[in-house]
């Protein structure tokens, strides 16, 4: 059974995970103090990080990098091989529990392969963001102030401005909003230095002016039977990541995917009003609130990642997620992840849970059978959709997806079976892409009044200036 599948993923924890945990977090508090002035323990975990790729093509120029920031004397490059360190050891702790999942549940996954590169072009913008992240690593969070905030603007701007960089101007410009809101992080008590490190480490990576592997975009088309959502929401932007299985036309077996639609937003647009920002895909949100299959023709995807493009869908027949997942979920083939996205915490692997009971105590919520135990991710549950942690607890069936976060595995519930008051009832996340459909949350969200509408309106006016 799947239960003790779990299980046994929460007993057997690969080796050498520990280690490279306590490596990556050594490198992480030095990044709390800086390297401007870098003390004996500081200098410490830099040369454990320098260890660590022992025995690997990084070893040398990671191993150069670290003397020339003990030594108070360092350039955007060495910074790039420490970042590409610290990438190395999360990937590889990546693969090691996602190869333990696999054996676990018998999904099959496609090996990664990687097409020659080609030669980067020199970017100004890249540049630009380089020597902005330079700057913070001499700093260190606590060294963090409105002259180095305001600093990042200009590289925003540009990377916005040329579509290749968006991901890096997002992901630059979310970095500062959290920093902005954490002044003065000096004063932190704790600061967040595991998360701040994993956005500096990608930005610094996202920024170099490497040569890139050649486009592997395939397209395809067939349908899709979207099996949950997962929203993912900050202060400045909105996404939304439909997990689903795509069935080919052209015959071949069914396959795990994703697709990813997003927009940008003000901390003022919170809850079911995120929906009303991405009414430029109607088709994928209909077929979200009212669950149903989408055909697709000819769009593009990269490993397991759909491109949407909402002209190129029509939505279908009503489709069950839960009668997909039982069909398809365990014989679907997933692909493999992209070095850049290797990391624990990205791990998002859809499973139908069934039969189980929760138990609500001070910790949270722990879905249970026959005494094996897996947490659930509560904090994840989004305000955008009709699951809360009370639907939840009253649920014996859930899809969701399998995480790896602080030592531990546990699900992220995307949709559940329950009852209540003696009544069935199911839950997605998506049932409110195309409008609240609770009359309680609905009345609440109407006399708190519409956030989009009046933005809106008040930048048309700005415009008409």
């Amino acid at each position: 059974m799947l239960s003790t599948q779990l299980a046994q993923l929460q007993e057997n924890v690969p080796v050498g995970l520990a280690d490279a945990e306590a490596v990556v977090a050594g490198f992480d508090d030095a990044l709390v103090g800086g390297f401007a002035r870098v003390g004996d323990e500081p200098a410490a975990a830099l040369a454990a990080l320098a260890g660590a790729v022992a025995g690997t093509p990084l070893h040398d120029r990671v191993a150069e990098a670290v003397a020339k920031v003990t030594a108070g004397s360092f350039s955007q490059e060495d910074l790039a091989a420490l970042a590409g360190a610290r990438s190395a050891l999360l990937g590889a702790a990546h693969d090691a529990l996602i190869g333990q999942f696999d054996a676990a549940v018998g999904r099959e996954r496609t090996p990664w392969s990687a097409s020659v590169g080609v030669p980067a072009e020199v970017s100004a913008p890249r540049g630009a963001a380089r020597a902005w992240l330079h700057e913070t690593a001499v700093a260190g969070w606590r060294g963090v102030d409105h002259d180095l905030l305001s600093a990042v603007g200009t590289p925003v701007e540009a990377a916005l401005a040329e579509p290749g960089l968006r991901r890096l101007a997002v992901l630059l410009d979310g970095l500062a909003a959290e920093l902005r809101a954490s002044l003065p992080v000096a004063m932190m008590a704790q600061v967040p230095a595991r998360r701040w490190a994993d956005l500096w480490s990608r930005a610094v990576l996202l920024a170099q002016d490497w040569s890139t592997p050649a486009d592997d975009v395939e397209t395809i088309s067939g349908r899709l039977l979207p099996l949950g959502v997962d929203l993912h929401e900050h202060g400045t932007a909105i996404g939304v990541q439909v997990h689903g299985v795509l069935e080919p036309a052209d015959g071949r077996g069914a396959r795990l995917v994703r697709t990813t639609v997003v927009a940008a937003k003000v901390e003022t647009i919170t809850g079911p009003a995120v929906w009303r920002l991405l009414q430029a895909h109607p088709v994928l949100l209909a077929a979200l609130a009212q669950r149903r299959a989408v055909t697709v023709t000819d769009l593009p995807m990269h490993g397991g990642d759909l491109r949407w493009i909402d002209g190129q869908a029509r939505v279908g027949e009503p489709a069950d997620p839960f009668a997909a997942a039982r069909l398809l979920l365990t014989t679907a083939v997933t692909a493999a992840t992209a070095p850049l996205d290797r990391h624990p915490t990205a791990i998002a692997e859809p499973v139908l849970l069934e039969g189980y009971t929760v138990r609500q105590d001070d910790d949270g919520l722990t879905v249970e059978w026959d005494g094996q135990q897996l947490p659930v991710a509560v904090d994840r549950l989004p305000a955008a959709g009709p699951l809360t942690p009370a639907l939840v607890a009253a649920s014996s069936c859930c899809l969701g997806l399998l995480r790896f976060d602080g030592g531990r595995w546990l699900v992220q519930p995307l949709a559940v079976q329950a009852t209540v008051k003696r009544k069935p009832v199911e839950a997605h996340n998506g049932d409110w892409a195309e409008g609240i459909t609770d009359p309680k949350v609905a009345k609440v969200e109407a006399k708190a009044g519409d956030a989009v509408t009046v933005l809106r309106e008040r930048a048309g006016r700005l415009l008409r200036r």
